[in-house]
């Protein structure tokens, strides 16, 4: 494990603030991408009230070597799932959540119907609520993208997650093309969609390959962009190939919004939810 800089030191959350949230949480049996992919965001968050909602269980069916989520056999759906989301909004009185997902190729339709599901039970519990849901591929399926569209979240997020050549490396089972087309999809199916992405950095990608990325995301004119330092959550996964400065990602921020991506945050502690409301506010804006 590598050292880390300076920069990315933290101060330890407040151990009472993790714990009221994950009773909350445990009692309504819902998950926590902040938890399962070990977010280092997740004490500042936790102590605003917002987390990032899992569904479709906490075991995925893809063994993408960054990611800290378990991986295995899952098991069936939780049918009462999509209402205990909702629970959890009204509770917190959020005025805007994320919820993501576990990939389940083992699913005929990825669980598109689900996330509809609890998009439509947040919506009659909490109708003031912006919802953003960050969705896996759906392997490619036109019809299940289509059931998650048609549900009308406010945003759709899907994450690129690193550069076309370490695919192979990095998420064998995802397809860098697939993932581009996916979300033009969206706005094809839907305009007034915010669709969003986001890459890891420090997997051992190229400038110019991060570049070009960016570049790719803005041809399927995807919104909003999400930048930040990839850290290795055990010794068993993809080693950290360096340590991008904060100069660097204000350089990639500056670059984003000169592309014309309309929201951009980069930095290293940045994740693909880490202030989410505030980059969608930025969208509404232009």
């Amino acid at each position: 494990m590598a050292r880390l800089p300076p920069w990315l030191t933290q101060r330890a959350p407040d151990p009472s603030v993790l714990t009221d949230m994950k009773d909350l949480f445990d009692g309504l049996s819902l998950h926590t991408v902040c938890e399962s992919a070990h977010c280092p965001n997740q004490g500042e968050c936790f102590s605003k009230g917002t987390a990032t909602l899992l569904i479709l269980g906490d075991v995925c069916t893809r063994n993408c070597r960054f990611c800290a989520v378990e991986k295995g056999s899952p098991s069936a759906l939780d049918p009462d799932e999509p209402r205990n989301v909702a629970q959890a909004v009204d509770r917190l009185g959020l005025r805007y959540v994320v919820i993501t997902s576990v990939t389940r190729d083992d699913l005929t339709d990825g669980g598109a119907e689900h996330f509809a599901r609890t998009v439509d039970a947040v919506k009659r519990s909490s109708p003031q609520t912006y919802i953003e849901l960050l969705i896996p591929d759906f392997e490619g399926s036109t019809d299940a993208l289509r059931r998650v569209v048609d549900s009308a979240p406010h945003v759709i997020s899907h994450n690129l997650e690193t550069i076309r050549r370490l695919y192979p490396k990095v998420r064998a089972k995802a397809d860098y093309q697939r993932s581009l087309t996916l979300l033009g999809m969206v706005k094809s199916m839907n305009g007034r969609i915010v669709t969003k992405s986001g890459l890891m950095l420090g997997l051992g990608e190229h400038y110019d390959e991060v570049v070009t990325a960016m570049e790719n995301l803005r041809e399927v004119d995807c919104d909003i962009l999400t930048l930040g330092q990839y850290l290795c959550p055990s010794a068993k996964h993809r080693e950290v190939s360096e340590f991008i400065t904060p100069q660097r990602f204000e350089e990639y921020k500056t670059l984003g919004g000169q592309m014309g991506f309309k929201a951009v945050a980069s930095a290293p502690f940045v994740r693909s939810s880490f202030n989410a409301l505030g980059l969608f506010e930025q969208v509404r804006k232009t």
